[in-house]
């Protein structure tokens, strides 16, 4: 029997491992164990709940305010810890936080297999999305397996040098995750009235901080003015620089309502239930074209242009005058929002999980 040692560190992180973790808890030859870093607590641990997945070793890594090097340090030497003691076959790794790049550089020092889901993302700006970029690259240099969710990806890890043998195409299992959870009968607890039209936010991202935050702030603002007939509902991430704006400049708007971070499910119900999303979050470019839903994009650049590619997808960045433009295009013209609303699913089928257990059962066999 083999021990793969799965590692979550942020909600993101845990809605894509999530399937992968059950699906290889399927599989006989594998013994399982989960390593939650809690890079992010509430929300990492309130999507495990979810899946129904127990950690097996909780590092509870997050400190208030952490330095990007404070924290990799001290998850380097936390990992260390846990390598020697778990010994793992290999290490499976989803994404591009710091806790994806300290543990595979962790694993490196220990010469042990990583797993990259994931895998090949790429806006070529080391600096765009910070840290995130740099991240990725880091640990694709230094990871075994190679799970690429789209063609694209595979190219950019070709284009890398990476071995077109170390790279599989699997599909982005947030595909999955969002398949397994949409099919239910969710609930969505913020009052809504169903007779109007809803547009979802989110906005966290760190480089958005500061000046170009408060632009997509007053962006909104400007939008639920002119649109009174249309609900605007931001859940507000909790980090000072975004929750701190958004209630100065939005609180007072009678049709924007801002809420606390929703779990997992009661965001899904919030995404089949929006006519519109507006964001700058990586995965719900990935998750709304599968259900129809037309992404705006607070983003310059993207990791992800398959949707792009596709006209489901448009990036407006941080610009106030092209978020309103854009927004009120497709809340104003039947036309124009039937063209991004085609359903179209660019990362997958919702059997990547299934996928990667495979490859890694044909490796160990």
């Amino acid at each position: 029997m083999k021990k793969i040692l799965c590692v979550v560190g942020t909600r993101p992180e845990a809605i894509k491992m999530a399937p992968v973790i059950l699906a290889l808890k399927k599989e006989p030859w594998a013994n399982v164990r989960v390593l939650a870093t809690a890079q992010h607590r509430h929300m990492l641990d309130q999507v495990l709940n979810f899946f129904n997945i127990t950690p097996d070793i909780d590092l509870n890594i997050m400190r208030p305010n952490q330095a990007l090097t404070t924290l990799t340090a001290r998850l380097l030497l936390e990992m260390d810890d846990v390598l020697l003691s778990e010994k793992p076959d290999v290490v499976l790794v989803q994404g591009d936080t710091t806790t994806v790049m300290s543990v595979a550089l962790a694993c490196f020092y220990h010469r042990i297999a990583v797993g990259h889901v994931e895998a090949g993302l790429r806006t070529w700006d080391i600096n765009n999305p910070f840290p995130e970029e740099a991240n990725r690259v880091i640990a694709g240099r230094l990871a075994r397996w190679h799970f690429a969710p789209t063609e694209s990806s595979r190219q950019n890890l070709l284009r890398e040098g990476i071995s077109d043998q170390d790279i599989s195409v699997t599909g982005n299992t947030v595909i999955d995750a969002l398949l397994m959870t949409a099919a239910n009968d969710l609930e969505l607890p913020i009052e809504l009235d169903p007779a109007k039209r809803l547009v979802l936010i989110t906005s966290h991202r760190r480089e958005n901080f500061g000046e170009p935050f408060r632009n997509i702030c007053l962006a909104l603002r400007t939008l639920s003015e002119r649109n009174p007939e249309v609900q605007f509902l931001y859940p507000v991430h909790p980090n000072p620089n975004v929750k701190d704006v958004a209630y100065e400049l939005l609180a007072d708007r009678p049709n924007i309502i801002l809420c606390e971070p929703l779990d997992y499910a009661p965001f899904v119900a919030a995404l089949k239930r929006a006519y519109l999303i507006i964001s700058d979050s990586g995965g719900v470019q990935e998750e709304a074209p599968a259900l129809g839903k037309p992404v705006l994009v607070l983003r310059d650049e993207t990791e992800r242009p398959e949707a792009v590619d596709q006209g489901v997808v448009k990036l407006v960045g941080a610009d106030y005058d092209r978020i309103v433009s854009e927004a009120q295009r497709l809340l104003d013209d039947e036309n124009a929002y039937r063209a991004m609303a085609q359903g179209i699913s660019p990362y997958g089928d919702g059997h990547g999980a299934e996928r990667i257990a495979k490859i890694l059962r044909d490796y160990f066999s």
